[in-house]
């Protein structure tokens, strides 16, 4: 059966001499592999296999069997084109850690269009971001992408007290230190109450904050990550992240 499907291709790599092997979040089937087959260096293909790159959302045309590990892609184009996002070193270098964190937690191969939906408005809104909104989608996608996953960190208190601690441990809120060192004191644990209250990107203009803090918070939002994933591990593009900014 033929399928038609936007993604959102994750990585891709070369294979044989033509070929490439890629990883697409699908609207349609979630997480998918895909043979591309003649898509380099072929007069035939001409320059498809730019669409290829992480980050790019394509409109689909798919061969689908359940029991297979592989798909095929029988046609692709752009479904949108972006501005600056490609080509700009800041938001490029966001976009490949978001990327990571989508494919060291999407496991399984199974439809979740909300999910798809979220990671295409976060590339499209982070395409026409300003410098110091950009500088804060890391810290965005990160608290909102648990609630896809069962381990949402609970709505933050209407007005946060001084004396506020986030347990990292199961995502709550608390007045008083938990009796464990996972957890967030003062300052970050304010400033990430303010950051869940976000709804939309360009929201986190409001929301100040110099390099040092941005560190500190998304190292411990990473660890939330690794008490919820045993195998999550290290994450490659952060310290691309934190020469950045």
């Amino acid at each position: 059966m033929i399928y038609k499907t936007r993604g959102i291709v994750l990585r891709s790599v070369k294979y044989g001499e033509t070929s490439m092997v890629t990883t697409i979040l699908t609207e349609l089937f979630g997480l998918q592999t895909y043979m591309v087959n003649g898509v380099r260096t072929t007069k035939k293909s001409g320059n498809k296999a730019i669409m290829l790159q992480p980050a790019s959302i394509l409109d689909l045309e798919v061969y689908h069997h359940e029991q297979k590990n592989m798909q095929r892609i029988k046609e692709f184009q752009w479904a949108h084109l972006y501005d600056s996002l490609l080509s700009d070193v800041v938001k490029n270098s966001i976009a490949a850690f978001i990327i990571e964190l989508i494919i060291k937690t999407v496991r399984q191969p199974e439809k979740n269009e909300e999910l798809f939906y979220f990671c295409e408005d976060i590339f499209v809104q982070l395409d026409a971001a300003e410098s110091n909104i950009a500088a804060n989608f890391p810290l965005f996608f990160s608290l909102q992408l648990p609630k896809f996953f069962g381990f949402k960190i609970q709505d933050p208190p209407l007005h946060s007290p001084d004396n506020l601690y986030l347990d990292l441990t199961d995502g709550h809120f608390l007045e008083q230190e938990p009796a464990h060192e996972y957890f967030l004191r003062g300052q970050h644990a304010i400033i990430t109450a303010e950051l869940l209250k976000v709804m939309q990107p360009i929201d986190l203009a409001e929301i100040k904050l110099n390099r040092e803090i941005r560190r500190t918070l998304l190292d411990q939002y990473l660890i939330y990550y690794k008490l919820h994933f045993s195998d999550f591990g290290e994450m490659r593009t952060l310290k691309v992240l934190e020469e950045i900014f």
